[in-house]
């Protein structure tokens, strides 16, 4: 199957003038991409471009370091996914601020966290709350778990950004041509298909949700080639074994129940209106801020980093001049060489430190 899919590429390819773009969105989807050495696979001119789909990677260096600020309190204790720890603040990440004292955990699930909570009634507890749709409703439920079972000590820090509104940034920025979108996976299980649906409507991209497998990686950029070739803009839905084109209506819900959209910054890129998720008024008791609300100084991106326009889709991480030499995944300058997901990281991992 995988010969006959890029024979089809290829065949598609050799109809369309110029070089075609792509952008996927989803930090997944780059590291399978370098996995099933895609890349190697599609004809020239077809070039790949790595989207804001790392969660670790868009989180700001103002987050960070008021993470950090709270974390100093006595009776705080702060709980995080294991790639938040080396993500860099203005001068330190969560890893430097545990070896000075604070009391900072790694987490698998934000259920662990609450568990933490209930063990250390007298400690005020805090999840890092990170990631896009795919997390966020675990968090909505684990908030609803700790509403039901009395735990008042537990709180998050939500940091949480949505898909869509990033994407239309990026669309209405002019900064990168993109040619069409190789959509995420793993959130298109949560929100279906109508919030992708203005990148056809509005911008005539078309747009694929895709799988992870090589199969269905190549599939999605074989149907977008047909769009282009057709001069059609669709949202078509690859990803059928997992993904219903109506999302999961129940995850959605919870999540409604608990957050709202709010105004959120994404490193590298600014601050995105509607793009992150906040606690409704009735929960703000469980939002950190609510007790603890630190004035934290607008922090800077490390002089000659590029992450912000890897983000974006403008750069391609070796086309930092950090990368590779001053910046790597044992010490990371920015956010991008952090995460597994990072695409600087996958560069690195996959193509090694030259990026070759």
């Amino acid at each position: 199957m995988i010969d006959k899919l890029v024979a089809r590429i290829k065949e598609l390819k050799s109809a369309i003038n110029g070089p075609v773009r792509m952008m996927e969105v989803c930090g997944t989807h780059t590291v399978a991409i370098f996995r099933h050495g895609i890349r190697d696979l599609l004809p020239e001119g077809i070039q790949l471009l790595s989207g804001p789909g790392c969660p670790v990677c868009v989180t700001s260096i103002r987050d960070v370091d008021t993470v950090i600020a709270i974390s100093r309190a006595d009776d705080v204790v702060i709980t995080t996914f294991g790639d938040m720890m080396r993500v860099p603040g203005d001068s330190k990440s969560l890893f430097h601020a545990k070896s000075e004292g604070s009391d900072i955990r790694i987490v698998y699930s934000p259920l662990d966290a609450l568990k933490i909570a209930k063990d250390n009634s007298g400690k005020k507890v805090v999840f890092f709350a990170t990631g896009f749709e795919t997390t966020s409703p675990l968090v909505a439920g684990t908030i609803s778990e700790a509403e039901n079972s009395g735990i008042d000590n537990f709180y998050i820090y939500s940091v949480h950004k949505t898909v869509p509104p990033a994407l239309k940034t990026l669309l209405d920025s002019g900064e990168v041509r993109v040619d069409g979108f190789v959509l995420p996976g793993h959130v298109s299980t949560i929100i279906g298909k109508a919030p992708y649906e203005f990148v056809a409507s509005d911008y005539q991209k078309p747009a694929v949700i895709t799988g992870f497998d090589a199969s269905d990686i190549l599939l999605g950029i074989m149907m977008i080639l047909e769009q282009i070739i057709t001069g059609k803009a669709l949202v078509e839905n690859q990803y059928t074994k997992v993904v219903r084109d109506e999302g999961n209506l129940r995850a959605v819900s919870v999540m409604n129940e608990y957050f709202k959209p709010s105004d959120a910054e994404w490193r590298g890129i600014g601050i995105l209106p509607g793009s992150g998720l906040e606690l409704r008024e009735q929960f703000h008791h469980r939002d950190i801020r609510s007790v603890f609300n630190p004035d934290v100084p607008e922090g800077h991106e490390p002089r000659a980093c590029s992450c912000g326009d890897v983000l974006k889709g403008i750069k391609m991480p070796t086309d930092c001049s950090l990368f590779g030499t001053a910046c790597t995944p044992e010490k990371p300058v920015g956010a991008c060489m952090v995460s597994s997901e990072g695409s600087c990281s996958a560069y690195y991992r996959y193509m090694g430190m030259k990026g070759r």
